[in-house]
């Protein structure tokens, strides 16, 4: 029976033993992991347009023009304020910038939101929208709204990720480690508006809805000398690993083995001691043992994406079973 032992493990990274493994099943958790893990992503992004006058008294927002004295106007449509100065009475304001609205929506869907799979459902198994037609399904049980309102300055201004603020509680916000996550920047005069709608998705269909990166595995290997006095040519280098790390010439650590990888490189070939090691210290894999590796994007943490492979993997093979069964029946 297939075992698994966690070896290392970060906010957003992991390493795993798979023992009485193959290749066969560690590629299906590897193809489960960038592809088919249901993650939330922001797919919708719609931009307010437009020039306003902003009331320096109140903030609020006002349709350019409309409140100026010079026009007619009777002030802020909120405190009453009069506008008949520019830069003293009202702030004029305009959803123009530099970079293309197509590429703001990219930057923003790749930014990672939290996938909590217990609260949201994908809109087409959604109970309240599966009836519906595309066009008209999402509600707050399959999608997660953000808006984003911001304003330049004088030199320019970075719009981040912090900029982005969810409708709903603080479990929905931008992770605090990627908040920094820069989408334009403002310079005077200029702001931008905009609402965004997450939804499930898999990664199959598209990179934002991919919730880990960087997914590779290989056999576990243990390390042996077999020439004593070649391999001094390493151990004399004083690097990560010494002969005092072997037990009885073999040197099985999983954290060693790496770092003895990387040592391995200076007496390789191209470093004009590949003849005197003459691979004095060889490395061997261990039958039916392999390492996964991979880390997140902050979506979830790297055991909740383990467990969503898992349990995406069982299902498929569920129907695979279900499917036999019913051809042989």
């Amino acid at each position: 029976m297939v075992s698994v032992e966690i070896i290392s493990q970060e906010d957003d990274m992991m390493t795993v033993l798979f023992k009485d493994s193959d290749r066969a099943l560690l590629n299906a958790v590897r193809r489960n992991l960038m592809g088919h893990i249901p993650k939330m992503a922001i797919d919708t992004v719609r931009f307010q347009m437009g020039t306003y006058d902003q009331c320096t008294k109140c903030d609020h927002l006002n349709p350019a023009g409309v409140a100026r004295r010079t026009a007619g106007g009777t002030g802020c449509s909120k405190c009453d304020a009069a506008f008949e100065k520019e830069d003293e009475d009202y702030i004029v304001w305009e959803t123009n910038y530099a970079i293309p609205d197509e590429m703001i929506a990219q930057r923003i869907a790749m930014i990672p939101v939290p996938t909590d799979t217990e609260s949201y459902s994908f809109e087409e198994s959604c109970p309240d929208c599966k009836d519906l037609v595309d066009e008209d399904r999402g509600c707050p049980t399959c999608n997660m709204i953000y808006t984003l309102r911001a304003f330049g300055a004088k030199g320019g201004r970075t719009i981040t990720a912090r900029d982005l603020t969810f409708l709903g509680d603080d479990s929905g916000n931008v992770p605090d480690a990627y908040r920094d996550i820069p989408i334009t920047i403002l310079h005077e005069g200029q702001m931008i508006e905009l609402w965004a709608t997450a939804r499930m998705g898999y990664g199959v269909n598209h990179a934002k809805w991919s919730t880990t990166a960087g997914v590779t595995f290989e056999p576990r290997q243990i390390a042996s000398i077999s020439n004593d006095k070649r391999a001094k040519t390493l151990f004399d280098m004083g690097l990560r690993i010494s002969k005092k790390d072997f037990k009885d010439g073999k040197l099985e650590d999983i954290h060693k083995v790496s770092d003895l990888k990387k040592d391995l490189h200076n007496v390789g070939a191209g470093t004009g001691l590949s003849d005197d090691f003459a691979d004095a210290i060889t490395l061997e894999d261990v039958k039916g043992e392999y390492l996964l590796s991979f880390e997140t994007d902050g979506s979830m943490t790297p055991v909740e994406a383990l467990n969503a492979a898992f349990n995406r993997l069982a299902e498929r093979f569920s129907a695979i079973k279900e499917d036999i069964d019913h051809v042989i029946a």
